[in-house]
């Protein structure tokens, strides 16, 4: 269960980091104004609580394996969100940063 609640808290942070980053982006480099782009403050605000929230007490673990989350995710979020078409070598090195998430969290520890 605890792998699971931090998974899931991983996607919640990409989420709100990816998303907001993609608000600001829209808001200032789309021209679609303050509010998209305040939305996206708000939303990467909302990113730093996130990672409070997992198991593990070492900060510098959990973002250094949330890096890999966040490469994975922005891939998908560019194939949901804008249409994005990643290759092959964008696909194996989400893989292998998704790997490295798996290495960082979870291997066992004593």
């Amino acid at each position: 269960m605890t792998i699971l609640r931090s998974l899931l808290l991983f996607a919640l942070a990409a989420l709100a980091e990816i998303g907001g980053a993609w608000l600001v982006w829209q808001g200032v480099r789309e021209q679609r104004g303050l509010l998209w782009a305040g939305a996206g403050v708000i939303a990467l605000g909302l990113y730093g609580f996130v990672a409070t929230f997992q198991p593990d007490p070492n900060f510098g673990r959990i973002l250094a394996a949330y890096g890999g989350v966040f490469v994975a995710g922005s891939l998908a979020w560019g194939i949901v969100v804008d249409g994005f078409r990643p290759d092959r070598w964008d696909v194996i090195g989400a893989l292998l940063c998704l790997a490295g998430v798996l290495v960082i969290m979870y291997a066992p520890r004593s």
